[in-house]
């Protein structure tokens, strides 16, 4: 684990909103259909709140200079940036899909050029369509980004289905950095009020996907895969002795990964916003300190304006305190 005071501060949960991608997608019929969907999801109380939200931060979202100088205010040295979950479309067809991709990663890697000392990219893959997801993985790093974000599935499909074993592949092989992020939550219309479908259903939608990916055996197939799950994960980690017990008492559970389900945690890396300072130390006693980084879900309201701040609120040992600000991403990403 590094622990050197003087490595940058790193946050690698940014996010960047990408005009050319909903200019490519705004006559498709499927868009409307999608969009109703998101609605019912989120309930018309929460998307009335979202439009005034997202149009104060137009600026943080698209313009480099805006984003040094909440940067700078902040204390941040680098940003990860990655494009809005908004942008993923996976309702989309194959070349719309091939559109999307091709252009969120351009997009990205050319706001990331314009503050290169400050700013690192990832990409996008079509999780819809599963055979191009590689060869999307390629065109990202092929930008200078530093992988890709998904979701926490596509429709109809787990990360646990065999279909994406080229990608966990490729980027095993690569080391290109997988971003867990998820957009959506299926239990739809139940978390149509207050907001729960942000608050319950993106921890939800962690804990799901890194259960398939854990229960599955990719985590064991593929052991250098570097995922970063945001939201410190979800529900998973803090109550990750539930999938122990499972695994070790029912045939069905431990069917097909080699391991006891907490082991895997140490595999895996988790950004630390999660809210909460107490679940906060609880997420770095059972991941590790070294496999949790600075996040802050800049610049949306259900990040944090001060991560930094928000870190220092855990208390942890300081070699653990600047592990997490910066040094283990630092390795993570091989900053220099």
């Amino acid at each position: 684990m590094n622990t050197d005071p003087a490595c940058p501060t790193v946050d690698v949960h940014a996010h960047l909103l990408l005009p050319e991608v909903e200019a490519l997608v705004a006559d498709a019929p499927a868009l409307a259909e999608a969009r109703a969907l998101d609605a019912r999801r989120n309930g018309p109380q929460a998307i009335a709140v979202n439009g005034p939200m997202i149009a104060s931060r137009i600026g943080r979202l698209t313009d480099v200079d805006t984003r040094i100088a909440a940067m700078n205010s902040q204390g941040v040295d680098v940003q990860v940036v990655s494009p809005s979950p908004s942008h993923y479309h996976y309702w989309a067809d194959r070349q719309t899909a091939t559109k999307v991709f091709e252009t969120a990663n351009e997009a990205t890697a050319a706001h990331c050029a314009g503050a290169p000392e400050r700013l690192r990219g990832l990409g996008l893959v079509p999780l819809q369509h599963p055979d191009l997801c590689a060869d999307a993985l390629e065109h990202a790093l092929g930008r200078g980004l530093l992988g890709v974000e998904i979701s926490s599935h596509a429709p109809g499909r787990e990360l646990s289905d065999a279909a994406y074993e080229p990608l966990w592949e490729r980027a095993e092989q690569t080391g290109a950095v997988i971003f867990l992020h998820p957009f959506g939550c299926t239990l739809d219309a139940r978390l149509d009020q207050w907001y729960l479908s942000n608050t319950v259903g993106q921890p939800v939608e962690n804990a799901v996907a890194l259960s398939h990916l854990i229960f599955s055996g990719v985590l064991d197939r593929h052991p250098e895969l570097k995922i970063v799950a945001a939201h410190g994960g979800g529900y998973l980690p803090t109550y990750i002795g539930r999938s122990d017990h499972a695994w070790s008492t029912r045939s069905d559970a431990g069917a097909s990964c080699a391991h006891l389900p907490s082991s895997y945690l140490r595999r895996i890396w988790f950004d630390s916003l999660v809210h909460d300072p107490h679940v906060l130390r609880e997420l770095v006693r059972v991941a590790g300190p070294d496999r949790v980084l600075l996040g802050s879900d800049f610049p949306f309201d259900m990040g944090r304006e001060d991560p930094v701040a928000a870190l220092h609120s855990a208390r942890l040992p300081e070699s653990q305190f600047h592990a997490v600000r910066g040094a283990n991403a630092a390795a993570l990403l091989r900053l220099t």
